[in-house]
């Protein structure tokens, strides 16, 4: 095996690990491309474990970039949600194939870990990395990982839903909570959700959507009522899967408008609602899905040019 194929055998691992990073495709792909760059001037002779390095020298890219990317995203107009990867089920060959299983309630709440911290997680409980590894990869020692492992895990654990839910629950509660808001059920929408359920839209400026994160039953039912009644009327949804589960993509006469997902607490009720429509990250989404289904049109502008301030 020559070197470029010893790069080309770890790049889905790559991807993933990039992806698990910064929460962010075009960022993930830039990363391994970096890392390709550092891999190509490499001295292979020195090298005797190939995954390894490569493994190190993409982490340790992908800190860098992340770091930049803490500075972009604390200028966002709104909340900042990580993007999704909308795939069909024949992904053997896709690079991003390996990190579909990774939640995006669990990205979203990553992205509020330091970049040292995310990596010793990522490393760790992704990949099954060696502390040895975390601390020749991140230049600190071992229990100094150790910590970084343990307090990630603490931070995570603090407000992370039920992640083993099964699917067909998952998509059971998105659909029933979506029909409940569309006729105006408001005491069965508040049923499908948790006291302390949080909905985060994204929009980017790009697209209509509330500008803080919504905290509990009553202000989710509002606002989400409130918008359907002025913007979402007629929209079909249509399920797709998102990072490996149900999720709902909203279209407007064949056109990409919103997609929604969720994810629950240990009861089953919705405690974390993802409701994206920047129109940057949803294309991206939707031009690589693969299986044979060709991606829905995007819309180019919002309907009005603006956000939701409050609703």
């Amino acid at each position: 095996m020559n070197w470029t194929q010893h790069f080309e055998a770890q790049r889905p691992m790559l991807t993933a690990l990039c992806y698990r990073m910064l929460g962010e495709r075009a960022l993930a792909e830039d990363a391994v491309q970096d890392t390709w760059l550092k891999w190509s001037t490499a001295d292979h002779a020195a090298i005797h474990t190939p995954a390894a390095w490569l493994r190190t020298a993409a982490t340790r890219v992908a800190i860098d970039s992340l770091r930049r990317a803490k500075a972009r995203r604390e200028s966002y107009v709104g909340p900042w949600l990580p993007e999704p990867l909308l795939m069909d089920t024949h992904t053997a060959e896709d690079s991003f194939a390996l990190a579909q299983d990774c939640e995006l309630a669990l990205l979203w709440m990553m992205d509020t870990l330091p970049s040292s911290e995310r990596a010793a997680f990522v490393l760790r409980e992704a990949f099954d990395a060696s502390y040895a590894d975390i601390a020749e990869t991140l230049g600190k020692s071992e229990a100094a990982c150790r910590q970084l492992v343990s307090r990630a895990h603490r931070r995570v654990a603090q407000s992370a839903p039920d992640l083993t839910q099964p699917a067909g629950k998952r998509a059971a509660q998105i659909s029933g909570f979506l029909a409940a808001i569309a006729t105006g059920d408001i005491d069965a929408a508040k049923a499908y959700l948790s006291d302390d359920a949080i909905s985060i839209s994204d929009g980017g400026a790009k697209a209509r959507a509330a500008r803080r994160p919504l905290i509990g039953p009553d202000d989710i039912v509002l606002v989400s009522h409130a918008v359907t009644l002025k913007h979402a009327s007629g929209l079909t949804p249509v399920p797709v899967t998102a990072n490996s589960h149900p999720a709902l993509l909203m279209t407007d006469n064949g056109v990409a408008h919103t997609l929604f997902t969720a994810a629950l607490n240990a009861h089953g009720q919705i405690c974390w609602m993802y409701t994206l429509r920047n129109p940057d990250k949803l294309w991206p989404a939707l031009a690589h899905r693969v299986g044979g289904r060709a991606p829905l049109r995007q819309q180019t502008e919002p309907p009005d040019g603006q956000t939701l301030q409050n609703s």
